[in-house]
Formats: C-alpha cells, structure tokens, sequence
C-alpha cells in the first residue's frame, strides 16, 4: 500500500465517525460544518480562477458561502407565516446584486469585471447553496439527533463512495476507451459503468436493508434508480472540478487533506451527487 493510499485511509478513519456524528446531531452543528467546506471551497476555487486569469470577489463570495447554510437553516426552521419565510426569495435577489454592483468600486475595466461577477456568484452557488441541500435533506422531517435523518443523508454520501471507488477499481481492471481523455486521463467508460453498477448496489442495499429499518417506505425499484442516477451525476461532477483544474493548470485544488487534495478535490461529486438526491428523495416522497 503507498503512502498516499496510506494517508487516504487513516483519513478515513478519523473522518468518517466525525461526520456520523455531525449529521446525526444535525442542526446547527451540521450548518457549521456546511459553512468551513463552504468557505474553504469557494477560496480554492477562486484561486483556481486566479491561475486562469480572473480575480473573484473573494471576500463577498465566502461571505455569502457562509451566510446560505445560515440562511436555509432559519428558513427551514421558521413557520410558513413568519416574515423571513415568506419573503426569503426577494432577499436572495437583493443579495444577488451585491456583488454585481461591488465591481464598479474594486474593479477597473480592464480586470474583467464581468468575468469576476460570474465566477463569484457561481462560486458561491457551487461551492454553498448545492452541497447545503444536505440540510434540506437531514431536516426536512427529522430534527435533531436522529438515526433515519443520518441515514437519508448518507445514501447520497455512500452512492458517491462506493461509485468512485468501483469505478477506479473497474477502470484499473478492464481498462478501454477514455472516458474524457482531456479533461481526466485516468478515466476508462468500463469504469464509469462499474462505477454505476456500484451506486446502484448501495441503492439496493438501502432498498432491501437500511430504509426499512429506519421505517422509510420507499418503492425499491425507485431507490435503486435513484442510486443510479447519483452515480452518473456524481461522476458528471467530478469532470466539472476536473475541468475546472485543466484550465488552471493544476492537479490539486489544494494540499488540504493528506491524501485527497483539497476541499473541491474531495466534494467535487457531492456537488452534484447531494442536490440531485434531494429532488429524488422529494419526488419520492422520501422528504
């Protein structure tokens, strides 16, 4: 085993309970956890844009990064009535223009400024507002300290897992056609598929074992399909992040995590994986 895969499991290790815990807590505890990926994410990102030629907005980005899981939480959590909930969206359109109008002061017309308006809301919708469906998913029916809360959010994080992991094994194992030769190399289509038979394993394993101990009725057939289409999502978002470091030029988003890289290295399918469970799981009437 090398060092790097090493560093990956230990890692693992240590982080896996933590987050078990964090999600089982939920609340104000998850929405902290939510805020750090976010801050941290939106950074590498806009560093990553910095490499490519554009300066973000990076003060007001991690601002607002930090203020949508805050938002969504006091959201969820006020009744249909209260004032916040029922005006929410003409103050998300309020705070849009925040930083459209923050380039007239700090950006002079030759540092893109319209490029820095785009990535900056893009980052903040990217980086914070997909990965916080996570709280739409664990509160949506459950409140604190609950055990089916945390299992309806790890289905998403689990698909993601097992996915990565079967198609890396199945890539190294049967080889073929490129899945996306320049944007990742390393990627085979036989692993892609092995990947999707893998998510959907899990999607069966929740089906058969998990949700009906947690007294979830969920149509299997649906479960499983759902698990299928988080694995291609998921995968589809690890060739935006990709993307994203082909342009800039680097392999990395950062050096954060020992073994995986950077915040955006490490969520980069769970952007896509986690918003894309949370509309399954309501179509299903899961949440």
């Amino acid at each position: 085993m090398g060092d790097n895969m090493i560093r990956r499991v230990l890692f693992a290790v240590v982080a896996i309970p933590l987050l078990v815990g964090v999600v089982w807590v939920g609340d104000w505890v998850l929405v902290a956890l939510l805020i750090v990926a976010a801050t941290v994410g939106i950074a590498e990102l806009f560093q990553l844009a910095e490499r490519a030629g554009t300066k973000p907005l990076l003060d007001l980005g991690r601002f607002f990064a930090a203020l949508i899981p805050i938002a969504l939480i006091l959201i969820m959590k006020s009744p249909e009535t209260d004032w916040l909930a029922h005006n929410w969206t003409y103050l998300a359109l309020l705070a849009a223009l925040v930083p459209i109008g923050a380039v007239v002061f700090s950006r002079a017309p030759l540092q893109r400024p319209l490029a820095a308006i785009a990535i900056t809301l893009f980052g903040v919708i990217y980086t914070s507002l997909l990965p916080s469906m996570l709280l739409v998913i664990r509160h949506a029916q459950w409140g604190s300290k609950s055990w089916t809360g945390t299992a309806v959010v790890f289905f998403p994080l689990l698909v993601t897992w097992v996915c990565d992991t079967a198609a890396m094994l199945g890539g190294q194992a049967i080889g073929g056609p490129k899945m996306a030769p320049a944007i990742s190399p390393g990627k085979t289509r036989a692993g892609g598929i092995a990947g999707i038979v893998g998510g959907t394993a899990v999607g069966a394993l929740y089906a058969f074992v998990i949700f009906p101990r947690v007294q979830i009725d969920a149509d299997a057939v649906s479960v499983m399909g759902l698990a299928c289409l988080v694995s291609i999502v998921g995968q589809i978002g690890d060739l935006v992040e990709s993307l994203f470091k082909r342009e800039a030029g680097v392999k990395d988003s950062s050096a954060l995590i020992p073994g995986h890289g950077g915040v955006l290295d490490r969520l980069d399918s769970l952007y896509f994986a986690i918003p894309a469970a949370a509309v399954g799981f309501h179509f299903l009437g899961v949440i």
